[in-house]
């Protein structure tokens, strides 16, 4: 069988937020290749807009929204709408994030509140309005993005290692109690990945983590992407509760 029908995702709905750039929108596009329906989250409306229609443009189906994951109000009514639109939700990628570096001794009460809010509790928001759509057809797959940084810390990201960090105690936990039922849920935890948000990362210390990467290189998004859809296709059916790194061996 061809590889592209091992790895599709034919006639599944799958929600991607922070789909308007990087990771999320490479994701976006990989997944519309392999045959999704797609909605796209993001609080930038301009750029989801921008991925849905190069989806769109390539033969395939996305639907922008312009939303924010910490609206628990708005994400619970959006997903409904769009389980009611294409009859289901089969896959959930949580990957909208935030970093506002600061040291410890810097970092203050808004930076970390607002760090957890939307990395953390997005995250669960999300997953609590996707899961009982899931629970109807007795499957699903819950994605969320951590980050090489939730287990080997990082210089000046107290607040979004601990952010990283706790997706991970939450993935587990939804895979103990959702494993069960058909659902399974797991991280991916990039190293450094070629994005707009670690080209922010001043060059000098680029270069010290890409030496000592032994890769010798930056990743790319669309091989973060192809991780995604693994753990999204029925390949990855018997794994669960899975941090799976991406990071060119660094965590080494």
């Amino acid at each position: 069988m061809p590889e592209t029908d091992v790895l599709s995702l034919g006639g599944r709905v799958a929600i991607v937020t922070g789909a308007g750039r990087g990771i999320g929108a490479a994701t976006a596009r990989l997944f519309a290749r392999a045959g999704a329906h797609l909605a796209l989250l993001d609080r930038d409306g301009a750029t989801v807009a921008r991925t849905a229609e190069e989806i769109g443009l390539a033969g395939g189906e996305a639907l922008p929204c312009t939303a924010d994951v910490t609206d628990a109000f708005a994400i619970e009514r959006l997903f409904d709408q769009i389980a009611e639109e294409w009859g289901r939700i089969d896959i959930l990628l949580n990957n909208a994030g935030i970093v506002l570096d600061a040291t410890l001794e810097d970092v203050t009460d808004d930076e970390w509140a607002q760090t957890l809010d939307v990395n953390l509790r997005g995250a669960m928001v999300c997953t609590r309005a996707a899961v009982p759509h899931m629970l109807k057809h007795g499957s699903g797959r819950i994605l969320s993005a951590s980050s090489l940084v939730a287990r080997n810390g990082n210089y000046g990201q107290t607040a979004y290692a601990a952010s990283k960090a706790g997706l991970i105690g939450m993935t587990r936990t939804w895979a103990r109690e959702l494993g069960p039922k058909g659902i399974t849920a797991n991280c991916v935890a990039p190293g450094f990945i070629d994005t707009e948000m670690v080209r922010s990362v001043p060059d000098k210390v680029m270069r010290k983590m890409v030496a000592r990467t032994p890769a010798g290189r930056m990743g790319t998004a669309e091989e973060v992407a192809n991780v995604y859809l693994f753990l999204a296709s029925d390949l990855s059916s018997f794994i669960n509760g899975a941090v799976v790194g991406v990071d060119g061996g660094l965590l080494l």
